[in-house]
């Protein structure tokens, strides 16, 4: 350290030590009898002039934005500091005598701390002891004043206490997000699922304690999605369906090139070729519905802001899609969005996904089974160019993160080149765009499908921007009429219409993929949408008139009812909707399942 460096670090140590010992007097002050504040509130105010002393002599703005006390809830991080207009961490302050120390915390500090895990930067501190936490790990050594502000005042700081808080002080203020990488340099997908995750879920639980207050403007917000897309949407699946939108929104928007990554950028990015998420995140993130979860957006924000827009194109987030009928081993390593949504869950809510069945079926069955029905379309079916021929219309019903929709592109136009060279691809990839489509209902696998099957669509010179892939549940009735929305919500209510249209009238010749595995909860009253929908209840919802009667009703009439328990299964409701998609629906002619 040079001697001007030198003097500088001193100026800075006596100048906290200043701060340190003013901070000090405030709160004991504060405490005196007569104040009924109660004892976290009173250190907010010295801490705001503590950290700006702090900050001085740091390069950039360093602010310090509260957050509303709310009683009776963990709710959120006292502060939000940001630096240069970034964010950089929370603060989280604790009654004096509380300590700092995590592993002493009990009832509702330890619940609020166990939240807060998520949080990658977070200050603790009670005025006598300050402690750095990361992930819920703490950081470095816990600070403790040398005797105790609220009894002795400025006389209870002494010199190397300012020594050592300016240090933890410095390490806060100076974190920037990182990214995990793998070997090779590039961004380790399966380690970056297990750093959005529990941020995502911090969200997740932020929208549930807001949804608390009927008269909030997001539990209007959540009728309101009820209505545009799932009816049957409980509060907690509304606080899933924020969460996911907003978190995959982001990040799809920084793989089409929103720098710097805001709201607004992400909204723009979307729009042209994603309308669905770029509105719903418009929406969902409206300043009045956002109201109590700016802490966890924010997080998510700077964390996904440091991803590089152009590591989506270079391969160093993902790399190049598999070749056609190459689904091997390496396969996998060489797409590494194939699990990454499986991995996201596993992190965020194993329950949900074992609820929603995403198990995603390996690379090498996917293309044995695109390869199998390819060869059946040319050899059975007269279409010699199998998925390629203008005709062939597919669909997955069950599209996940859009891997078999993916594979069939790779394979048909694979077959093009061979037969008429690289030339003919873009046309036939164009049309090839619009005879594809996939229903996804949960929306952070749609938005990786969308990515996926676009972006490998316009590598290949498709006209069509973005693929047929849609947000809807697939076994909800086709017959419903979808509701009469505001013109600014046009672009969700489209959606589902546009996936009404398909169930009611595109006629399919293959329907392939791998529907999710999940014997259900026991059916009732009120939970038709979540036990066969339309498939098992029928337009009535009484079952008289439903699909599902075909399978049922000769196992009953056999003497063998008490075996249907076994057809109760999400997998074989898609199977019979399958069934009826491709072979009921039209004239009769072939097709595959």
């Amino acid at each position: 350290m040079s001697d001007l460096q030198l003097k500088r670090a001193m100026a800075q140590s006596d100048a906290l030590l200043s701060a340190l010992r003013t901070f000090a007097d405030a709160v004991a002050r504060k405490r005196a009898p007569r104040l009924a504040a109660s004892a976290e509130e009173q250190l907010r105010g010295p801490f705001e002039r503590l950290l700006a002393a702090a900050a001085a002599g740091l390069d950039g703005d360093v602010a310090c934005t509260g957050e509303p006390m709310l009683p009776h809830r963990l709710g959120r991080p006292d502060f939000a500091v940001s630096r240069g207009r970034a964010l950089v961490g929370y603060v989280e302050l604790k009654a004096p005598g509380s300590g700092a120390d995590a592993r002493r915390f009990r009832g509702r500090n330890r619940e609020q701390f166990k939240r807060f895990s998520a949080i990658p930067n977070m200050l603790y501190g009670d005025g006598n002891e300050w402690a750095l936490y990361r992930n819920g790990e703490r950081s470095g050594q816990l600070v403790r004043l040398a005797g105790d502000i609220v009894d002795e005042g400025a006389a209870a700081v002494r010199q190397r206490d300012a020594i050592d808080l300016a240090r933890l002080l410095r390490d806060f203020l100076d974190w920037e997000p990182i990214l995990p990488q793998d070997a090779r340099g590039r961004i380790d997908l399966k380690a970056f699922a297990a750093l959005l995750a529990p941020i995502c879920r911090l969200l997740r639980d932020d929208v549930a304690e807001a949804l608390r207050s009927d008269a909030s403007a997001l539990a209007m917000l959540a009728d309101d999605w009820r209505q545009m897309l799932f009816a049957d949407a409980t509060d907690a699946q509304f606080g899933d369906a924020y969460a996911q939108t907003v978190a995959f929104a982001l990040l799809l928007g920084r793989a089409e090139g929103a720098d710097p990554l805001t709201l607004e950028s992400a909204q723009k990015a979307l729009a042209a070729h994603h309308s669905l998420l770029s509105r719903a995140l418009q929406v969902l993130t409206d300043p009045n519905a956002r109201t109590g979860m700016s802490a966890s957006l924010a997080l998510l924000q700077r964390v996904l802001a440091a991803v590089p827009p152009a590591a989506f194109a270079t391969g160093r987030f993902a790399s190049e899609p598999l070749a056609s009928g190459a689904a091997g081993a390496s396969g996998a390593e060489r797409d590494p969005w194939l699990y990454f949504y499986e991995d996201f869950l596993a992190v965020y809510d194993p329950a949900l996904r074992k609820d929603a069945g995403v198990y995603y079926t390996p690379a090498e069955v996917v293309g044995a089974q695109v390869r199998l029905v390819d060869d059946l379309l040319a050899n059975r079916l007269g279409h010699s160019l199998g998925f390629a021929e203008p005709q062939v219309t597919t669909l997955d019903p069950a599209a996940g993160t859009g891997t078999y929709l993916l594979s069939i592109v790779e394979h048909a136009l694979a077959r093009v080149a061979a037969r008429y060279g690289a030339g003919a691809v873009a046309n036939y990839a164009t049309e090839l765009a619009g005879n594809l489509h996939g229903f996804e209902r949960l929306v952070g696998a749609y938005a990786v499908s969308e990515l996926r099957v676009s972006q490998a669509l316009q590598r290949r010179g498709s006209a069509r921007q973005r693929a047929n892939i849609y947000l809807t549940d697939t076994l909800d009735s086709p017959n419903e009429t979808p509701p009469q929305l505001p013109l600014f919500m046009q672009p969700i209510s489209e959606q589902r219409r546009l996936a009404l249209d398909v169930k009611r009238q595109t006629r399919m010749i293959v329907c392939l993929g791998n529907p999710p595995y999940d014997r259900h909860e026991a059916a009732r009253p009120d939970n038709g949408h979540r036990t066969g929908a339309w498939v098992r209840w029928g337009e009535d919802g009484a079952g008289a008139d439903a699909i599902f009667q075909d399978f049922t009703a000769p196992v009953a009439a056999a003497g063998r009812g008490g075996q249907l328990k076994n057809l109760y299964n999400l997998y074989v409701y898609f199977w019979r909707w399958a069934l009826w998609k491709v072979f009921e629906q039209d004239d009769g002619h072939g097709g595959i399942v």
